[in-house]
């Protein structure tokens, strides 16, 4: 049965319980309504738990934990607040084990919230801004609570929803969330531009977060009939999409359409995803998929890290000791693009951080991605390609590639 409520008498105590486990889609696709009531009710259904993803608002703040447990898959946006004030709770697991740990179990969902467009001319309800692993969710959560924003987009999907698959429905018009802009400066061009060079006409490509993956598709212009399979996508896609660099017309599957589970941009990006078939969202378990990666010839893997040891470790997750990443899908990605025929393995990163160096003589925090599958890292001093290499061959690619003021140290460390 499906309940129609005005967000100002919405009582979501009478759906949660005390112990219950709530999630909902990440960044953008946040029901932001629905998240900031669940928040300023908390006291009045007892404790219950949170499953966050990457965040962009500022709703789940440190003083909520008299009330809620947090646990996330990773520490960045606006989790590292929770983090840094100590009441965050990770989940170290692979982005691709998601769907299965909620749909055995594993990972316990009693209530979902949904930002939903609204329905087209069949009554199809869209997920709108995130797929991924809100598939499992629905088929496990007790409760699905919806908000219908008349200003989400409408986008193409493997699953959409009805009536009767909701239980409450609170509509809203207001602009989506919108993921922070970041401009990429002269290292981050430099970045690019050695990246861009290792790039195949007729490559698909997937991408993370960040100024470096965006930074690395302003730098394609030149290319021609590129693809697109990724976990996430912005506005960067837009802008090659509309230039016809993008066009998905050499992908072995979903010819002429650009995959992804989550739209993580602003506005424009949100508009162009709008009823555009072009684009098609999709769940975890198909965008992670390796089988579905490795049969996409010359698949392109682009991530970054906070940083990579001589011998090629990839710390992903944590910086002076606090949890700011995720072990995430990089490594699905990056193992996906060694089985791919021409495929490309892509760890890209800035040499320092301030005044540290990124490349490094020991890992400094867990190993997201082991050295046994290290492909090629970039810095704005160039590429290393390990794969293939020695562990003395190895640090003599990756000294190469660190900042000139920090190789002499390097060196001496790896020597001991």
């Amino acid at each position: 049965m499906t309940l129609n409520t005005p967000l100002e008498r919405l009582d979501l105590s009478r759906w949660i319980r005390p112990g219950d486990t709530v999630l909902w889609g990440q960044a953008n696709a946040e029901p932001l309504p629905l998240t900031q009531a669940l928040m300023s009710q908390r006291a009045q259904m007892g404790r219950f738990r949170v499953m966050l993803g990457l965040t962009h608002s500022d709703t789940c703040q440190p003083e909520h934990a008299d009330q809620v447990d947090f646990l996330a898959y990773c520490g960045g946006g606006a989790n590292r607040a929770l983090a840094k004030a100590g009441v965050l709770d990770i989940l170290p697991c692979h982005y691709s084990q998601f769907p299965e740990m909620i749909r055995d179990g594993t990972l316990q969902v009693d209530v979902l919230l949904l930002q939903l467009a609204p329905p087209d001319e069949h009554g199809r309800y869209s997920l709108s801004m995130a797929h991924e692993y809100l598939l499992p969710a629905l088929e496990r959560a007790r409760l699905v609570i919806a908000e219908v924003n008349h200003q989400a987009p409408w986008t193409y999907s493997e699953r959409y929803l009805y009536e009767e698959d909701i239980d409450c429905i609170v509509e809203t018009s207001r602009p989506p969330l919108q993921s922070p802009a970041s401009k990429p400066g002269a290292v981050e061009q430099l970045i690019a531009s050695h990246v861009a060079g290792l790039i195949e006409d007729g490559s698909t490509l997937q991408f993370g977060l960040g100024v470096i993956p965006e930074a690395i598709l302003s730098a394609l212009g030149n290319h021609q009939d590129l693809g697109v399979h990724s976990g996430a996508i912005g506005d960067g896609v837009v802008d090659l999409m509309e230039k016809g660099v993008i066009t998905n017309a050499r992908k072995a599957l979903d010819r002429g359409t650009t995959i992804a589970g989550v739209l993580m941009g602003s506005n424009r990006l949100n508009r162009f995803a709008h009823c555009n078939c072009a684009i098609q969202m999709r769940s975890t378990a198909y965008t992670h998929d390796l089988q579905v990666l490795s049969s996409l010839e010359r698949f392109v893997a682009l991530n970054s890290a906070i940083e990579v040891d001589l011998s090629g470790q990839i710390n992903a997750e944590t910086a002076g000791g606090t949890y700011v990443g995720a072990v995430g899908g990089a490594l699905d990605f990056l193992r996906g693009a060694r089985r791919s025929r021409g495929g490309l393995p892509i760890i890209a990163l800035p040499s320092v951080s301030g005044v540290n160096s990124r490349i490094v003589s020991r890992i400094n925090g867990p190993v997201s991605t082991p050295r046994s599958d290290a492909g090629l890292i970039v810095t704005e001093y160039g590429v290393a390609d390990l794969r293939g290499l020695s562990i003395r061959q190895r640090r003599l690619k990756m000294l190469d590639i660190a900042h000139p003021d920090f190789r002499e140290q390097l060196e001496q460390a790896a020597s001991v």
